[in-house]
């Protein structure tokens, strides 16, 4: 914890001096009356500002402010940690309960988009490809069937991240069978995809529902519902325990979630659909809405122990890993970040469970030296309230990557204060343009950990977590710059 005592004395002297005695160093003596604040943080006014900042150093301001906030109304009960590190000298600049294991909310997917890009690389894509077997008469007749073979791209049809739309895809493949000459399919249109097979699972122990009035979904099948729309009807009970009230994951899943309040709008959303399905169906309407009939249905063949013979008609390639990141982090976007997560447990295990992924996501961490004690990775996303980490060994963990060559890349992914994604109404004064960090809200949690530039030119590496505190978020955040802005001037 830092030690704000040895400058209490000099400061006051010299403040009260200043101000005959009429005022005090804001940041640094505790009002009663503070308490009874529950709007804004009483902000200093510039010129105790500048008194501030001539006689203490920023150094000096970042610990008064620190230690003034285990007072603050908002702060006081709450538990929180916070750590700015110094990346070149490897050493803590200040610090409190750096060592304390937080909820980091949507902070986690700063170590699942990392280890997706140091696993994959910043050029991986996702293939899904438009296959036929069997042969084409001269009357462009094919008998055989067409193949849809997807590899588990998460943005498909999402317009994510420079993804195409639905349409787009649809019309390159019916362009695609208009080159091979083909009028009419004998056949059916078989979706073929192992990963993330039957689309059904439970969310990882202990997940937020409700939030902000929005309900998350495990992965679900929705068909003939259009995954870009992202959205369900909510069904309530009428024949259950009077005290809850129960909606469908999935109106394709049959498994019932229970919710102890409802609050929502009666909009579920749902963020990992069976985008490959809506694609089939939905190319098969366009195909005989144009004139190309289709005798058979859609359908999943998952595997196929005898596969037939089959020429490549067309391949959508998905944007790059480094754009899905982007948009990940900009937007923190849940089910990108599950879909990253199960795509790395895939590629190294063969298998795309979310505990594969957590299996990979926390040896690659382990490999790289992450400090593992107080961690516990849960999901992708963050949305697990049984998700912990310390702030400490976030820093260090940012500390690591800044000398990996796609470095840039993902600093360029992570919100910037002021300008971009999450971070746009934050740090709109002091730090606009110099923070690039990842946001985490939960309710009753509030974090931010990434980089700072300072106006010395020096990139400072930080983590605040702040879990079950009191007010509103927004005040929260009023807190954190308060916490953070000193940092600026190391």
């Amino acid at each position: 914890m830092v030690n704000f005592r040895k400058y209490i004395s000099g400061v006051a002297v010299l403040a009260s001096g200043f101000f005959l005695a009429q005022s005090t160093v804001s940041t640094v003596l505790y009002s009663p009356a503070y308490d009874n604040q529950k709007s804004s943080l009483n902000l200093p006014s510039p010129i105790t500002s500048m008194v501030e900042k001539t006689i203490l150093s920023p150094k000096e301001l970042v610990d008064i402010n620190v230690n003034t906030m285990m007072t603050d109304p908002v702060l006081k009960n709450a538990t929180w940690g916070f750590v700015v590190y110094d990346p070149k000298t490897k050493k803590v600049i200040s610090s409190y309960n750096e060592n304390t294991p937080l909820v980091p909310a949507s902070t986690t997917k700063l170590l699942t988009t990392e280890t997706a890009m140091n696993m994959l690389g910043e050029s991986y894509r996702w293939n899904t490809q438009l296959e036929y077997s069997g042969t084409v008469d001269e009357n462009g007749v094919l008998s055989g069937n067409l193949y849809i073979v997807g590899s588990g791209d998460p943005s498909l049809g999402t317009n994510k991240g420079g993804a195409w739309a639905y349409r787009d895809i649809i019309t390159d493949f019916k362009e695609g069978l208009s080159r091979e000459g083909i009028k009419k399919v004998n056949g059916d249109i078989i979706i073929q995809t192992a990963l993330f097979k039957g689309n059904i699972s439970k969310l990882p122990e202990n997940v937020v529902w409700l939030e902000n009035n929005n309900y998350y979904l495990p992965v679900g099948t929705t068909k003939e519902i259009n995954p870009a729309n992202e959205k369900l009807i909510v069904k309530k009970g009428n024949n259950f325990s009077t005290d809850k009230k129960f909606f469908y994951v999935s109106p394709y899943n049959n498994q019932m979630v229970y919710a102890d309040k409802y609050e929502g709008d009666g909009i579920l959303t749902t963020k990992l659909p069976d985008a490959p399905a809506f694609l089939a169906n939905s190319f098969r309407t366009t195909l005989v809405k144009s004139g190309i009939s289709v005798t058979g249905k859609v359908t999943p063949k998952m595997t196929d122990a005898n596969p037939e013979a089959r020429k490549l008609v067309s391949v959508y390639k998905s944007p790059t890993l480094a754009d899905i990141i982007y948009y990940t982090n900009q937007h923190s976007d849940n089910g990108l970040a599950e879909a990253l997560l199960k795509t790395v447990g895939f590629q190294s295990l063969g298998d795309q469970t979310t505990e594969s992924g957590r299996k990979v996501v926390t040896e690659h961490l382990k490999n790289g030296g992450f400090d593992m004690l107080g961690l516990n990775y849960i999901d992708g996303s963050g949305l697990s309230r049984s998700n912990n980490v310390t702030p400490i060994a976030q820093a260090k963990f940012l500390t690591s990557l800044m000398n990996e060559k796609y470095y840039k890349t993902y600093l360029n992914s992570l919100p910037i204060g002021g300008q971009s994604g999450t971070l746009k109404r934050m740090f709109n004064g002091l730090g606009n343009g110099q923070v690039f960090a990842k946001t985490g809200t939960l309710n009753k949690v509030k974090t931010l950990a990434g980089y700072m530039k300072t106006n010395t030119g020096k990139t400072l590496v930080f983590s605040l977590m702040v879990n079950n505190y009191a007010g509103s978020v927004d005040m929260v955040k009023k807190r954190m710059e308060k916490i953070l802005e000193p940092a600026l001037d190391l």
